[in-house]
C-alpha cells in the first residue's frame, strides 16, 4: 500500500546575542496529485513546543557556557516529553554576536550531537534573514495578501532584512545593529561593549570603557545613531560610512515599491509593549526605532512572531524534500552534514565523456577544490534524458570524472533538478565499478554557494530531508 502522507518532527535551536530558546514543530508531508513523480510537499507546520527563553550564558565576554547551554536545552526536551531519537530535522541557529564568540562551532556541534537524528548548525546572516522572514509570518503575509513586505528582525547583536513577494524570500541582507551590543546596569555602569557599540560611539565623539559609566543622555545617542543606520539600510541602499562599516552582507535588492513593513525579534517585542529588561540598550533602541516609524514610505504591520521569529523559522521552514525517487546504497551514513554545492553545467544536448569530464573539473576549480579531497554535491540541471544509452554514457563519464572521489571511498553525492535520480543511480551501479558510498537525490532546486544537511531516508527510503543553507541569499525560498 502507497504511503501518501507522513509527518516528521522537527527542531529549532536559537543561540542568540541576549537570549537561547527551541521550539518543537511538527511538519505534515503529502504526495502532491498532480506531480507525475508523485513527489511529497510539506503542506502543514504546526509549533507543538515554544521552549522557555534564557539570558544566553556566559563564561566570560567571549566565551558561551556550552555546559550550561546544553543543560539547559536537555531539560527542555524533558519538559516537552520528546526524545532526541524522535527528531528527524531542524536548524540549530547560533546568531548575531553569539556566532562570533570563540567557541561557535563547538556549541553548533555540542546541540547538534545531542539534539537528534539530523539538526544543521547554520550561522550565516542571510540565511537567518530568510528564517526570521519565514518565521516571523511576513512571507506568509505576503503570499495571502499578494504584497511586498520589507521585514527586520531586530535581536540582540544584529537586525536581519528580507523582502518577501507574494510569498517568495527575494533579498536578505544584514546589518550589526542590536539591543545587546551596549550593556548598561540601572546605575548607567557599562559591563558590555560589543565592537558595533564601540563603532557608533567613536563616531558620536564618545569615549566610554567597560566599567564606567554613560549618562542617559548619550545612551540615548547611542541607540538613535544605531537606529538611523538601520533605517538607511531599509530604506537603502547605505552610504554613510558607519552604515557600510555595520554591514555584514551586500544591500537589500529593491523592488520598485514596498507594500509594509515589519518588525520582528527581542527588540520588537518591546516595541509592541514588552517590559523585559536584559541591562543593555534593547529597550530604549526600540523606543527609537518606534519614533522613526513614520519616516518609511508604507505602513507598518504587527506580525504574529517576535523574538521566536529565527526559531520558528529554522524548526518549521529550514527543510526541503528530495523527488521521491532517490538512490542510495546501505554503505551511506546519515546525517550529512556541511556538504558545499556545486554546480556542474552539463548539457544533455552535448552530452559526450569529454564534455561532462571537462564541466566536472570546472565546477571544482570555480571552487578551488581539488576532486577527491572533500564530500561535495554535484549539482545538475538538465544533464541528461532518460534514454538508456544516454544514462549509460553520463554514469560512465561520471566514473571516469571523479577517480580520486572513488579512490579515497568518499560519498559520491550527485543532486538533480530534474527527477532522474533514481534511474542515474541504478545506471552507475550496473554499468560502473562504482558500487558503494552512490547517494543520488532530485527534484531539488539548489544553486552555487549553498550547503546542504541530508538527514535520514524516509519512507522506505524515497524521500530525504534536505535542510538548504545559503550563504548569500537573492531568490527562491517559498513561504
Amino acid at each position: 500500500m502507497e504511503i501518501n502522507e507522513i509527518e516528521i518532527l522537527s527542531v529549532g535551536v536559537d543561540v542568540g546575542s541576549s537570549t537561547s530558546h527551541l521550539v518543537f514543530s511538527n511538519l505534515v508531508l503529502r504526495r502532491d496529485p498532480r506531480s507525475i513523480s508523485r513527489r511529497f510537499n510539506i503542506r502543514q507546520r504546526d509549533i507543538i513546543y515554544e521552549g522557555r527563553i534564557i539570558n544566553t550564558p556566559l563564561l566570560d565576554d567571549k566565551t558561551i557556557d556550552i555546559i550550561r547551554l546544553t543543560g539547559f536545552f536537555k531539560k527542555e526536551y524533558k519538559r516537552a516529553g520528546i526524545d532526541p531519537a524522535d527528531i528527524k530535522t531542524g536548524a540549530v541557529i547560533v546568531t548575531g554576536e553569539s556566532a562570533r564568540k570563540k567557541n561557535a562551532r563547538q556549541i553548533a556541534e555540542a546541540l547538534s550531537s545531542d539534539a537528534g537524528k539530523f539538526v544543521a548548525a547554520t550561522a550565516g546572516p542571510n540565511f537567518e534573514s530568510l528564517l526570521a522572514a519565514m518565521g516571523s509570518g511576513a512571507a506568509a503575509r505576503s503570499k495571502n495578501g499578494r504584497k511586498t513586505i520589507l521585514s527586520c528582525d531586530v535581536g540582540g547583536g544584529t537586525s536581519n532584512l528580507a523582502i518577501s513577494s507574494n510569498g517568495h524570500i527575494l533579498s536578505t541582507s544584514c546589518i550589526a545593529v542590536g539591543g545587546r551590543s551596549l550593556g548598561i546596569d540601572s546605575k548607567g555602569k557599562i559591563w558590555r561593549i560589543d565592537e558595533p557599540a564601540a563603532m557608533v560611539m567613536q563616531d558620536l565623539g564618545l569615549n566610554r570603557k567597560i566599567g564606567g559609566r554613560i549618562s542617559r543622555r548619550d545612551t540615548e545617542r547611542v541607540a538613535a545613531k544605531f537606529a538611523e543606520v538601520l533605517f538607511e539600510v531599509m530604506t537603502g541602499p547605505a552610504t554613510s560610512t558607519l552604515a557600510r562599516k555595520l554591514m555584514l552582507t551586500a544591500d537589500l535588492d529593491f523592488p520598485s515599491h514596498i507594500d509594509e513593513y515589519a518588525f520582528s525579534g527581542g527588540v520588537a517585542e518591546l516595541m509592541y509593549g514588552g517590559v523585559n529588561n536584559f541591562d543593555d540598550i534593547g529597550h530604549i533602541l526600540a523606543d527609537k526605532i518606534k519614533l522613526m516609524t513614520p519616516e518609511l514610505a508604507a505602513p507598518v504591520i504587527e506580525v504574529p512572531n517576535k523574538i521566536r521569529a529565527t526559531v520558528i523559522g529554522a524548526g518549521a521552514y529550514s527543510l526541503s524534500i528530495s523527488g521521491s525517487s532517490g538512490f542510495s546504497d546501505n554503505t551511506i551514513s546519515f546525517p550529512i552534514r556541511n556538504v558545499p554545492v556545486i554546480r556542474v553545467d552539463v548539457e544533455h544536448s552535448r552530452l559526450s565523456p569529454e564534455h561532462v569530464i571537462a564541466q566536472v573539473k570546472a565546477a571544482f576549480r570555480r571552487f578551488d577544490i581539488d576532486e577527491g579531497q572533500e564530500v561535495v554535491a554535484l549539482y545538475f540541471n538538465d544533464p541528461v534524458k532518460v534514454f538508456y544509452p544516454q544514462l549509460e554514457l553520463f554514469a560512465k563519464s561520471i566514473e571516469q570524472a571523479l577517480p580520486n572521489t572513488i579512490k579515497n571511498k568518499l560519498p559520491l553525492i550527485l543532486v538533480f533538478e530534474k527527477d532522474i535520480a533514481c534511474s542515474v543511480g541504478n545506471v552507475i551501479r550496473r554499468e560502473t565499478q562504482l558500487k558503494t558510498n552512490l547517494l543520488s537525490i532530485d527534484e531539488l532546486k539548489l544553486k552555487e554557494g549553498d550547503w546542504i544537511d541530508i538527514g535520514q531516508p524516509l519512507v522506505a527510503g524515497q524521500v530525504y530531508p534536505v535542510t538548504v543553507k545559503s550563504l548569500v541569499f537573492h531568490g527562491g525560498m517559498d513561504a
